[in-house]
């Protein structure tokens, strides 16, 4: 319940915000959020379609940056050669604005889904990388020495040091990774797709459709809250598990 009383009142908040913008600026491009909910009622079918695939195109690409980032970065903090190696090229891409990859990815991977995924993925990878790392070299050493008296498996000290150290940074990234993945995703799905949220904003900007424009904006909004609420949601379930 007091998940759903944190949504409503987010909700309420945002409304009132956007309602207020509407009458200030008093402009067509920004209609109020009445106008808009009947638009999205009027379209609910086809917005779920766009909702749903750029869902799993977000979806896809932040659990393909954990599935490399994690074991990278604990590869990174762990390997002081590794780390010495390495770091200077992750400095050199990470500034770098990877929307810019988006033509070579089409060119290499197709115009559909892979490489929409792949342009998300290779933005948010590195800074599960980064923020994985810079955990890593945060353990104190102790640690590993007191538990080095019971056992020298790496798989007791990956879950009795390790992975607990690694949560908070991780969960960290993730919310991160959420807001640059979805501001990736708006980039990626303006090319070659006929379906996505991305798509859905662009096409209705170009008819001068605002209603159905604010529609996607909508969309997006109620999209990010939906995986925060999820990394929230698994969070306390892992932190409990633990305990």
């Amino acid at each position: 319940m007091k998940s759903w009383r944190r949504f409503i009142g987010g909700l309420i908040h945002f409304v009132v915000c956007w309602w207020c913008l509407s009458l200030l600026t008093n402009n067509r491009s920004l209609p109020d959020p009445l106008e808009t909910l009947e638009r999205l009622w009027t379209l609910r079918h086809v917005v779920l379609l766009h909702a749903g695939a750029s869902f799993m195109r977000v979806f896809a690409a932040l659990l393909l940056a954990l599935i490399v980032g994690v074991p990278l970065g604990i590869f990174l903090g762990k390997s002081r050669h590794g780390g010495q190696f390495f770091s200077p090229l992750i400095y050199f891409l990470y500034p770098i604005p990877k929307v810019a990859f988006l033509p070579i990815f089409m060119l290499f991977f197709g115009l559909g889904n892979q490489s929409k995924v792949l342009l998300i993925f290779s933005v948010i990878v590195i800074q599960v990388i980064v923020s994985i790392r810079d955990a890593m070299k945060e353990i104190p050493a102790m640690y590993e020495e007191v538990l080095r008296n019971y056992t020298t498996t790496f798989r007791h000290r990956l879950y009795y040091v390790i992975w607990p150290a690694l949560l908070p940074a991780l969960f960290g990234s993730l919310r991160v990774s959420i807001g640059i993945a979805l501001a990736s995703l708006f980039f990626a799905e303006n090319y070659n797709t006929s379906y996505g949220v991305g798509y859905l904003i662009l096409s209705a900007w170009a008819k001068m459709d605002y209603r159905q424009m604010m529609v996607g904006v909508l969309i997006i909004a109620l999209m990010g809250y939906g995986l925060f609420a999820m990394i929230d949601w698994l969070e306390k379930k892992v932190v409990r598990g633990r305990g």
